[in-house]
């Protein structure tokens, strides 16, 4: 592709454009793009298997290791729920790390192709390992900032807790107190549901950018910090929907879903088999009795559906990059001034 050309291309893009062009880039590179994340998602599910298997082994919740009083210890079963939440806690922050790391790995192979510039998907491997340290600091960076957020958009629901314990202390088993209790334990519940959903919904709008800009940008992790916030903050055109924060949220509602589709369709065979061998779902012992022959397979099949649509998401967040970026910077301008005129050259 000549780079002249795509640079004559760019322009500000509305919303169904990105979506439309991102949607054609990844079907025509989708086998690399796919081979890409594979590895990525297959990480992923051995992450979550060694979860899965040190869950049953720590917790106890493997018929063989189950004492004969488990569960009827009040001390036994409070380790038991703080070591599963810990462990619950490091899973996540891992796989949050892994998707920065396939997104950085994926938007130096995308962005680059859009633009017309000679490049291979392995460049953007050898990109995102070259950025590992950098990459990691900005990510702790990430939730130590979100962190701060979280606590803010929990507040409310804390202090309506807060109320229902004081009313259960006060009310000494009243029952006008008592139901007051259980409202206000309800609707706390609630507001604190509401405020860690917003808090997730906000971190990945929020450093939706970060994986181009360090794909992309020879920066440190507070430049990068900075920058990715820099490019989707403020209002890029007039109304509601020219704010950036807008365009992000849409683009990623969407594209959230159709993975979230296809990942429901793609895992009906893990599902079916956990079912029919499993029963209750919501019974640790009951699931880890399930033949690994049968379920494994049916995980590996979700594993490679969602592998094909995954990159979805990677080609959007870097096209959404370099709009902003054409939109802020005047990155088609500066790409057609850096690139001679062939006409010219000629003559």
């Amino acid at each position: 592709m000549n780079p002249s050309a795509t640079s004559a291309e760019l322009r500000p893009l509305a919303i169904g454009e990105i979506i439309d062009r991102a949607a054609t880039f990844w079907r025509a590179h989708l086998k690399p793009l796919f081979v890409l994340c594979l590895g990525f998602d297959l990480v992923n599910y051995i992450a979550v298997k060694v979860f899965t298997f040190a869950m049953t082994r720590v917790v106890g919740v493997l018929p063989g290791l189950q004492g004969p009083s488990a569960g009827t210890n009040p001390t036994e079963a409070l380790t038991q729920s703080g070591i599963a939440m810990g462990m619950m806690g490091v899973l996540y922050v891992f796989l949050i790390w892994n998707f920065w790391f396939a997104t950085t790995a994926a938007a130096r192979y995308v962005v680059p192709a859009h633009l017309g510039d000679p490049v291979r998907p392995m460049d953007g491997l050898r990109r995102a390992v070259s950025r590992l340290g950098t990459l990691t600091a900005t990510y702790l960076l990430s939730l130590g900032w979100s962190l701060g957020v979280t606590v803010l958009l929990c507040l409310p629901g804390s202090i309506v807790m807060g109320l229902a314990v004081v009313a259960v202390v006060t009310g000494k088993g009243a029952g006008g107190s008592t139901a007051l209790s259980v409202a206000l334990i309800i609707i706390g519940a609630i507001l604190l549901g509401l405020g860690g959903l917003a808090a997730v919904l906000w971190y990945f709008l929020r450093f939706m950018l970060l994986p181009p800009v360090l794909a992309m940008e020879d920066v440190g992790a507070w430049t990068a910090f900075k920058r990715s916030g820099a490019l989707l903050s403020g209002r890029v055109e007039p109304g509601f929907m020219g704010r950036g924060t807008v365009r992000a949220m849409v683009l990623s509602t969407v594209v959230g879903g159709i993975l979230v589709a296809v990942s429901l369709v793609s895992g009906l065979p893990a599902w079916i088999v956990r079912l029919t061998y499993g029963g209750n779902l919501l019974d640790p012992a009951a699931q880890a009795a399930i033949p690994q022959a049968l379920l494994v397979p049916a995980e590996l099949l979700q594993v490679v559906g969602q592998s094909f649509f995954t990159p979805l998401s990677f080609v959007v967040s870097a096209f959404f990059y370099v709009d902003m970026r054409v939109r802020r910077e005047g990155l088609d301008l500066e790409r057609r001034l850096a690139t001679p005129d062939p006409t010219t050259q000629s003559t």
